[in-house]
């Protein structure tokens, strides 16, 4: 008989929030693949299981390591897979095991419970019919610059996941690709130093800097861009425009703007050089 992989979710702060279900499949699978093995432990360690096997699967090993638990499937064993906290693959290692144990037949099992993403965009006041999660920004300015004006004309809410070290400057790049929109800045989710930040960008970004250091797991919610801005020629120059003073290449400004606007590459390219008149 061919075990099943479970996907557990555990909690993103409050122990409290980990299901009786998932406790009890913790409890009882031979094996459980973890994206960090200390974090795991610690947690197994309150359920009271000292004699599971637990195998790392984080972004390094998850490659090498699904070809193994497939085997270890499909020869009978159970197996969780879990993240450092919340849902497991949204934005957490588990996609190429998961995509192994489907093609090998394999059941996957969902586990449901605690998610960031879902806690910060129920209680964040915009609009939930219709949401984008984008995971994490790129780190570099320029890069990142690019990844929020391919997301400028997005209608639907926008969640996004950010390191407290670089969440100013990601507020600060948002206001430049999206103009200044509703916003809502959860932070340390389910933890007892739980808090919001609402308003417009700016004035999440200026709340934020007011508390000093900046500490805890930041999930960021967008409004998407409203109806009346998708011919808004203006905003869309200016966007080439911020986007090109900030070190983005002509070239890729063309490539990107284009696709999402709908603009021809070369009336972007032009636009692109003249606010950066000695690129070639």
């Amino acid at each position: 008989m061919i075990g099943r992989l479970f996907l557990v979710a555990t909690p993103i702060g409050n122990p409290e929030d980990l299901t009786t279900r998932a406790a009890d499949v913790l409890r009882r699978v031979p094996l459980i693949a973890a994206e960090d093995t200390r974090i795991a432990r610690s947690l197994l360690g309150r359920l009271g299981r000292t004699d599971v096997e637990v195998w790392r699967c984080d972004d390094h090993a998850e490659a090498k390591v699904a070809g193994e638990l497939v085997t270890r499937l499909l020869a009978g064993d159970d197996v969780a897979l879990v993240s450092d906290a919340g849902t497991p693959l949204c934005s957490d290692p588990g996609f190429r095991v998961v995509r192994s144990a489907v093609a090998a037949g394999v059941d996957v099992v969902p586990v449901p419970g605690a998610s960031a993403l879902l806690a910060a965009l129920t209680a964040s006041g915009l609009p939930t019919d219709r949401f984008l999660f984008a995971g994490f920004p790129p780190r570099q300015d320029a890069a990142r610059a690019t990844w929020l004006g391919a997301l400028a004309l997005e209608k639907a809410t926008i969640v996004l996941y950010e390191a407290p070290h670089r969440i100013a400057d990601t507020l600060e790049a948002a206001v430049e690709a999206w103009g200044d929109r509703p916003a809502t800045l959860a932070i340390s989710l389910t933890k007892v130093w739980e808090r919001f930040h609402r308003g417009k960008l700016s004035e999440v970004r200026t709340a934020l800097l007011a508390e000093g250091e900046t500490k805890g797991e930041m999930t960021l919610v967008v409004a998407g861009t409203p109806e009346s801005t998708d011919r808004d020629q203006a905003r869309v120059a200016a966007l080439v425009r911020g986007l090109a003073s900030r070190g983005v290449a002509a070239s890729d400004l063309r490539d990107v703007v284009a696709e999402v606007f709908g603009w021809s590459r070369r009336e972007v390219y032009q636009l692109a050089l003249s606010a950066r008149p000695g690129e070639e």
